[in-house]
């Protein structure tokens, strides 16, 4: 079976990245975009999912890529047409909303799949196999780079819900969760928020390993230059390190793998998979990490920051 897809929210991450990952995809059939300022092309269009629901009676699936703020509503109006549902990350601007639309999808028996790209970057299992054979005793993470570059003229990013540095930072996150074989807290957090904004564009985090491993973290969306994606581990036995976002590893400082990017035909294939067994895949901890930096967090006012 093929699945029939329709995409809501076609901005820069659907057309870099989810686009060219469904087209390069076996059994995804993209057949129909709602948005409210662009169209694509080869495909029906619509002004909203409401429309395209109507419209697409026989629509499996739908790919939900607007901003976070509207993820909740819209994926509950497609889960309660019961169409399996793919969201982009953060999977919801909070953790309760999330939560409800697994207990949702579970009920109409249909797939949510909460996409985390990062974790299939390419060296990340390779990172996780290694760190499951030692003890961990510190954990350094850098995730530096240019909001500029990545959120162009998106005023949603700043706004309450839009998770400012955290909707990088997440990425960083859901890989940390997935190598690290033991649960993570937040000890403390502190928010560098423009005096114009409501929401973070620094963050320095302290976070442990449930055996009491540090794990020092900043985050920082005014990178210029080559941009900083760096997980750094040091163990018992050795010292890992994870850059590229995730596509490159060294161990001991010797590369033992450097690929492309390839995260987003990965994350269709697994959406494919878990649709064919309408499976639910919807991990919310590196999200509720991010609540808890938000609830706990100190937040330290800079200067004024016209995106």
């Amino acid at each position: 079976m093929t699945i029939r897809a329709g995409l809501v929210g076609l901005g820069k991450i659907a057309r870099d990245q989810h686009l060219p990952a469904m087209a390069r995809t076996a059994g995804i059939d993209l057949v129909a975009i709602a948005s409210r300022n662009a169209q694509g092309d080869g495909v029906h269009n619509y002004p909203d999912l409401g429309a395209m629901l109507a419209g697409e009676p026989d629509l499996d699936a739908v790919i939900l890529c607007q901003p976070p703020q509207a993820r909740y509503h819209a994926a509950r109006q497609a889960l309660l047409a019961g169409k399996h549902v793919f969201l982009e990350k953060p999977p919801g601007a909070t953790v309760s909303e999330v939560e409800a639309l697994i207990a949702l999808a579970k009920a109409q028996n249909v797939t949510l799949y909460a996409s985390w790209h990062s974790r299939y970057a390419a060296a990340v299992a390779q990172a996780k196999a290694w760190i499951a054979q030692r003890r961990i005793e510190r954990i350094s993470i850098q995730w530096r780079e240019d909001v500029r570059h990545w959120h162009p003229g998106q005023p949603w990013i700043w706004e309450a819900g839009g998770f400012g540095v955290f909707d990088p930072g997440i990425n960083a996150l859901s890989i940390l969760t997935e190598i690290v074989p033991e649960p993570v807290t937040l000890l403390s957090a502190s928010l560098e928020v423009p005096s114009n904004k409501d929401a973070p564009i620094g963050a320095t985090l302290a976070m442990a390993t449930a055996s009491g491993a540090p794990i020092d973290t900043v985050f920082d969306w005014r990178q210029t230059g080559p941009q900083t994606w760096d997980i750094a581990v040091d163990t018992d036995n050795g010292n890992l390190l994870l850059s590229e976002g995730g596509n490159m590893l060294r161990l001991d400082g010797e590369v033992q793998m450097k690929a492309p990017d390839e995260e987003y035909p990965a994350m269709y294939r697994r959406f494919v998979d878990l649709v064919a067994t309408r499976t639910i895949d919807a991990d919310i901890v590196p999200l509720r990490l991010v609540a808890d930096a938000f609830l706990c967090g100190r937040h330290c006012p800079t200067a004024i920051f016209e995106d």
